[in-house]
């Protein structure tokens, strides 16, 4: 195996379901995401070295009903009258292609896109600044004007893929998920 079990492909998709049973409302997220007609096996956060970064669109064609998928997820669920909540991957590539990268993870209440997704961008950067052994600090490795990390010299590209939503009036289940789906050749 070895070799063979390095994902050469990623892509990041996201979705939101709502139904009176929580598993149900589950479902229909991953519906919404694409996702649904596989079989997910979650895995810790590492952005494989030489992967490609694909659209959600090219991704999906790679997948078939019923396959065993590795994923990277992040998700939340209310069933709070108008609770606001959020589920969020974070994404750090290094400028080393060669070496890896960093996923994260991270749902939260009360966030909207924005805050979520670049709290989860700053954990994934922050992780991978630990594995290059530097120092990292959101507000001064930022750069504003060119919308990248920079840490140490190394220019890091940094995203986040984000869904909120806010909880049903009538108390139904709210769930959101956010996820990084890893492809084999």
């Amino acid at each position: 195996m070895g070799k063979d079990m390095v994902p050469t492909r990623i892509f990041l998709t996201k979705g939101v379901g709502q139904h009176k049973e929580r598993l149900t409302s589950f479902e229909l997220a991953l519906r919404d995401a694409g996702i649904a007609s596989q079989n997910l096996v979650r895995v810790s956060s590492i952005f494989p070295p030489n992967c490609k970064l694909i659209t959600r669109t090219q991704g999906l064609k790679y997948l078939s009903h019923g396959e065993v998928v590795f994923a990277v997820v992040a998700e939340n669920s209310t069933r709070e009258p108008h609770r606001l909540l959020a589920s969020s991957i974070g994404l750090a590539i290094p400028a080393d292609r060669t070496t890896y990268g960093y996923l994260s993870e991270h749902h939260s209440f009360g966030e909207t896109d924005d805050i979520a997704g670049d709290y989860a961008e700053e954990l994934a950067a922050e992780m991978l600044a630990t594995t290059l052994d530097v120092e990292f600090d959101p507000d001064s490795s930022w750069d504003e004007k060119k919308q990248i990390y920079r840490i140490s010299n190394k220019i890091v590209r940094t995203m986040n893929n984000t869904q909120s939503a806010v909880g049903s009036k009538r108390g139904l289940w709210t769930t959101v998920i956010a996820a990084a789906i890893l492809i084999f050749d």
